[in-house]
């Protein structure tokens, strides 16, 4: 098995693609290793020293580092135990656990979300996804767009040039009542 790494514009994450799929059709963003309990995968990327966040998506395992930590020394531990799982055949997600973001877009969704969860999940979230993050819809309210910033894109140096000068622009230019967006939490 060989696996992939790439750099993220978050100098604190890297990106492992390990050549198969990892969480088909969703992601998920661990923050502490008591919030990955059904995550086997995730449980054991905790296990590596430094590691503070695991991020799984479609095809890519994103990891995140404390900031006293060194990639050149975390990083075999890291592709150790992704290679490790995968060749041992284990679950990513345990069966009954929730599945991820999907799409997103639900019937009860009124017309102007329908349509900002359109433009986000075709042409944010791949994009985004390249650089190791995803982003994900979590409301709208009298004009305003909250987005949930998740794997690469949380504490990332670019994301709020990322959100205001790329996402906000693009959903003001085709949904008028789009006012601003931000990240959740702001």
């Amino acid at each position: 098995m060989f696996i992939q790494t790439e750099e993220t514009p978050n100098p604190a994450t890297l990106k492992f693609l390990p050549g198969r799929d990892v969480l088909p059709g969703g992601s998920v963003d661990y923050r502490s290793e008591a919030e990955a309990a059904r995550s086997p995968l995730a449980q054991a990327l905790f296990g590596v020293d430094g590691v503070v966040g695991v991020f799984l998506a479609d095809d890519f395992v994103t990891v995140a580092k404390r900031d006293d930590k060194d990639w050149h020394l975390m990083k075999p531990g890291i592709l150790g135990v992704i290679m490790e799982h995968f060749t041992a055949g284990r679950e990513v997600i345990l069966s009954d656990a929730p599945d991820g973001t999907g799409d997103g877009i639900e019937e009860d969704d009124d017309e102007i979300v329908s349509q900002i969860k359109e433009l986000l999940y075709t042409r944010v979230r791949p994009a985004v996804a390249q650089d190791g993050g995803d982003i994900v819809f979590e409301g709208f309210d009298d004009g305003v767009v909250t987005l949930q910033m998740r794997g690469a894109c949380a504490g990332c140096p670019s994301s709020t040039a990322t959100l205001k000068m790329g996402i906000e622009n693009m959903l003001r230019h085709y949904i008028p009542e789009v006012r601003e967006v931000r990240a959740s939490g702001i």
